[in-house]
């Protein structure tokens, strides 16, 4: 018998058992891959929309790979939560949706000062000397002072001071709402600062007050003239503190 007529049919079965196993293998890769799991964050609740975003809105779920969105944030490791710190969406996220890099910005002046404020407070601005604002941080407790015209018993005017705020949280410093700032973003920030300052003698900041201290700032504004007294970290007490006459720092 010629041996190519045995041979041709041996290499031919072991071709096509050899294409078999590609095309098998390559399948297997396709199945594979289709079902290949990862960690993805979804909401745990409804976010409703410009929400500063907290890790306690949010949960880790394993899923398909072939079901997360394009730009879904992935969690590979424990540290990749920190993503979404100061982060805040965009739009309302309902519960179970995977939160989406494109669905959320920095928290930053374009994002408002009121996602800053904690529930049940308001937002006041205050002038102070521009010469503190460089050493004000967003996190920082201040007092808060007014110097007025005093009308004494006998009719007279002097001058007094008195502390009418105490232990207030300052939640932004001009454009810096304590959002993190890269290097670069804190330089042009202050130099954006720095040009408007330049008009001013004026610094702002911006506090965290309820209600009534809200009104007392208003009336102090009116009356008198406003500074701060920066609080040293974890110094939270409250004090009765009289009212400081002129005639007292003279000796009169």
């Amino acid at each position: 018998m010629d041996k190519k007529s045995v041979l041709l049919p041996g290499l031919l079965a072991l071709a096509a058992a050899a294409f078999y196993l590609v095309a098998l293998s390559s399948k297997e890769r396709t199945l594979s891959g289709q079902y290949e799991t990862t960690k993805v964050l979804v909401a745990r609740t409804d976010i409703p929309e410009r929400t500063l975003i907290k890790e306690g809105m949010l949960e880790i779920v394993e899923m398909p790979r072939r079901f997360i969105a394009q730009d879904a944030f992935e969690i590979r490791t424990a540290s990749d939560m920190r993503m979404i710190l100061n982060l805040v969406n965009r739009v309302r996220i309902p519960k179970g949706n995977q939160i989406s890099q494109s669905a959320l910005m920095p928290l930053s002046p374009d994002s408002g000062l009121a996602l800053k404020v904690p529930p049940g407070y308001r937002a006041a601005t205050l002038g102070i000397d521009a010469e503190m604002r460089g050493m004000v941080k967003p996190g920082d407790r201040v007092d808060v002072l007014i110097t007025f015209d005093a009308v004494m018993s006998d009719g007279r005017r002097e001058k007094a001071t008195a502390t009418i705020l105490q232990n207030i949280l300052v939640i932004a410093v001009g454009r810096n709402l304590g959002q993190g700032m890269t290097a670069g973003q804190f330089k042009l920030a202050g130099e954006a600062e720095d040009k408007t300052s330049a008009f001013s003698e004026k610094a702002a900041i911006s506090l965290a007050v309820n209600p009534r201290e809200l009104q007392f700032l208003a009336l102090a504004g009116q009356q008198g003239t406003t500074s701060i007294g920066l609080r040293a970290p974890g110094d939270n007490d409250l004090h009765p503190i009289p009212v400081s006459l002129l005639r007292q720092l003279v000796g009169g």
